[in-house]
């Protein structure tokens, strides 16, 4: 979050925007909060992101890097740090360790910042962004970027400069020596003597439209040079092509297109050796021969399906283009089997998955011949306006038959679902927990009885109640005369739209988060179910439960208890003061559930008494004792079923607090981190939540359902749980603390319920 804090210092009206040039940010959350658990947090993170767009003339003299961790950083997804590219000037950088030149690896959240080979690249970046003469940080934006982009981006395998010169001249006792042919590799050992290949380029136009050069020294010197116009023997003054070299974990390499560089020859430096030895290897090749279309599987293959391609390689280089790859919902396997005709030592192959839209590579380096797999999946999604096609690219060794297989992996699809939306899915069980309780209220309408959580659960959560309106809400939202309509109302945009803007939503998402929240709201009632067995087992057996007795909602000590917990949340913490009462409310369904097991008991006792006291009497012809008892134990029966009732709607309601409480903890782990700096925590994102619930649930602890089922209220009460699960789904997906809101009006209804 530092790199937050840090744009935001921008907002401020008296900080001057000139005082920074360059900010470097490492796993920041740029474009929303991972878990937006209060309004403060998403209107922090909107004002920051609004200010840096308006003011983006302001800001273009600051440059700014941000570096994300990949797939290994759990906590903050890649796609969150992805800074935007503001279009009145390019001065954001945004890529993802695993691309970082000299790194190629995935970071995890906490070791982004002591990774050794990113300290490193952060390091020497500084150094060359030091102004000679100021001994400061340079003013030149372009500079800037030109060297983040050498250190982040792309690596030439040289040292950097700003002004690299246009031309070299060719000098030393160097052997001249001309190749012709259109494939050559030639191995340094203990070369005393350096030599120049040079390459004419007029035989190679007509049939060829690229070069490709790879060299395994992994030196800063220069190795590949142009010649515009020389003879067919040297050249003693070239261009220098290293800087077009790319820095790979093996090899750097080059790629030229013939038509875009008016050369004469090409000329490859190796220089004398002693005691090093390595590689070197030009291709000219046709870019038609090299490139393979591979359309990925169909997400619904679920793997059963593959795509496959034959590489005979003759070559150094291949493309495989992966045909419709665009959505962050897509994960795949790639395989990749090679196989070479002799066993004589060969470099090892390397796999780069290419990303054209952002700067999320990702680099695998294999042995030949090996059987490699290779994860494909998508920190951001493609573009509308661009339509670019992601590729494998293989740097392989010649002679040799490659085998690729892509195979849909349901697995990691159901990883990205969860990696982009896991954040809402307190919403979905939340969603799934109020459907079952108004399905409870309606079967208490119906039939008198509270049902049990599980069974309603299964009767009433559907997901066809709650979806089709929100998608056609979204839909609809699509037309103008509709959105007219809805920002007439003062209505706030669908979560589900937005996300869909951001191409991070497609339809299946919301039905598979239902059900996901379906299966964890279900097993959370088991736990409770379970818990509540056992804490009253314990409890049976140490304390003889008190007499189950009907009293008043509202009296006095429970009024200064209210009281005394509105205080609480006032002067310190709301989140205290709710988990203050959620530990009281817990001993409620013990309470209930130890009397009524007791008096259950009790009641079979006093049904066998009742029977031989009635035998009794006929033979003694007084039965008087004998209805007395028989009255007894009916009334004993039904206190008995009441209380069953009330402990069902109790659960239920403890189920639907828990989450309340969770999504309020980190309020009161802030609190308690800093309670030694101020005792009030202030702002307070849920203080007047929190009085309203400890006001609702004071009342709702001492109540049964026997109130509720007399009551005017209960229809309304019974179907409100319905809308407020599609409201809730509608607008608390990106705004979570929404969520108590609309379980603070249900359990409001119900309390109503108690008292009319």
């Amino acid at each position: 979050m530092g790199g937050l804090v840090a744009r935001a210092l921008l907002t401020l009206k008296n900080f001057k925007p000139e005082l920074i040039n360059l900010l470097i940010t490492q796993a920041t959350p740029h474009v929303a909060p991972v878990m937006p658990l209060d309004k403060y947090l998403t209107d922090f993170y909107t004002a920051v992101n609004n200010h840096w767009i308006l003011k983006a003339q302001d800001l273009r003299n600051l440059t700014t890097l941000s570096v994300a961790g990949g797939f290994r950083d759990y906590q903050v997804r890649s796609g969150l740090a992805f800074l935007p590219r503001l279009s009145q000037h390019d001065s954001a950088l945004s890529v993802v360790s695993s691309a970082v030149p000299r790194a190629w690896a995935s970071t995890d959240h906490l070791s982004i910042v002591w990774c050794k080979e990113l300290v490193l690249a952060t390091i020497r970046a500084f150094f060359d962004l030091i102004d000679e003469n100021t001994r400061q940080i340079t003013e030149d934006p372009k500079k800037r970027m030109s060297v983040l982009n050498h250190h982040f981006v792309r690596h030439p395998a040289k040292i950097f400069e700003e002004n690299p010169e246009a031309f070299a001249e060719l000098t030393g006792a160097f052997m001249w020596i001309t190749v012709k042919a259109s494939k050559w590799t030639y191995s340094v050992y203990n070369d005393s003597d350096g030599k120049y290949f040079i390459f004419p380029l007029a035989s190679h136009r007509k049939l060829y439209s690229h070069i490709y050069c790879e060299n395994s020294m992994l030196d800063t010197s220069s190795w590949i040079y142009g010649c515009r116009n020389s003879n067919s023997s040297m050249c003693l003054e070239a261009t220098d092509l290293s800087w077009r070299a790319e820095l790979l974990p093996t090899t750097k390499v080059v790629i030229l297109k013939l038509q875009d560089y008016p050369l004469s020859h090409i000329v490859i430096q190796v220089p004398p050796t002693a005691g090093n030895k390595y590689t070197l290897g030009c291709e000219f090749f046709k870019e038609d021969s090299r490139t393979v279309q591979l359309p990925v599987t169909h997400l619904f293959s679920f793997g059963l399906s593959s795509s496959k391609i034959l590489l005979n390689s003759t070559g150094l280089v291949y493309n495989v283009q992966l045909q419709h790859f665009n959505q962050i919902y897509q994960a795949f396997k790639i395989y990749i089997e090679s196989h070479c005709q002799s066993l004589k030592e060969r470099k090892p192959s390397v796999y780069r998955l290419h990303i054209p839209w952002s700067h999320e590579d990702s680099i695998t380096v294999a042995k030949v011949p090996s059987f490699t797999e290779i994860s494909a999946k998508l920190h951001i999604a493609q573009p509308q306006n661009d339509s670019r096609v992601p590729e494998l690219n293989i740097y392989s060794s010649s002679d040799c038959q490659y085998e690729v297989i892509l195979k849909t992996s349901l697995l990691q699809v159901l990883g990205q679902i969860i990696r982009f939306h896991a954040g809402a899915l307190p919403v979905y069980i939340v969603s799934n927990i109020l459907l079952t309780y108004g399905g409870q209220l309606s079967t208490l309408i119906s039939t008198g009885q509270c049902s049990d959580f599980s069974l309603e659960l299964v009767r009433t959560a559907k997901p066809y109640k709650v979806e089709p309106l929100i998608n056609i809400v979204v839909f609809l939202q699509g037309f103008n005369w509709f959105r007219e309509i809805w920002e007439s109302l003062s209505l706030p945009e669908v979560d589900a739209a937005v996300l869909s803007s951001r191409d991070a939503w497609f339809p299946l998402v919301s039905l598979i988060l239902f059900l996901f929240g379906t299966g964890i709201a279900y097993w959370s009632g088991v736990f409770f179910s379970t818990s509540l067995r056992l804490f009253s087992s314990l409890w049976l057996t140490l304390i003889r439960p008190t007499v189950l007795q009907k009293d008043k909602l509202i009296t006095p000590r429970r009024l200064c208890r209210v009281l005394s917990l509105a205080l609480v949340s006032w002067t310190t913490c709301g989140a205290f003061a709710v988990f203050i009462i959620y530990l009281q409310y817990l001993f409620k369904p013990v309470h209930v559930f130890v009397t009524s097991v007791f008096y259950f008991q009790d009641s079979d006792h006093s049904k066998e008494t009742s029977q031989n006291s009635s035998i009794h009497a006929v033979k003694n012809q007084s039965s008087m004792d004998s209805i007395s008892e028989a009255t007894q134990s009916v009334s004993n029966s039904t206190t008995t079923a009441e209380a069953v009732n009330s402990l069902k709607m109790h659960v239920t309601i403890l189920n639907l607090f828990t989450w309340i409480v969770l999504l309020n903890l980190p309020s009161l782990i802030y609190w308690l981190k800093n309670l030694r700096y101020n005792v009030r925590l202030d702002p307070d994102p849920c203080r007047s939540t929190a009085i309203v619930i400890v006001c609702i649930l004071e009342i709702l602890m001492n109540s049964s359902t026997s109130e509720v089922k007399s009551s005017k209220l209960l229809k309304i009460a019974a179907k409100v749980p319905l809308p407020l699960s599609v409201a809730m789904l509608a607008f608390g997906q990106m705004h979570l603390y929404k969520v108590p809101y609309f379980v603070t009006f249900s359990l409001l209804l119900h309390v109503l319920c108690c008292i009319v």
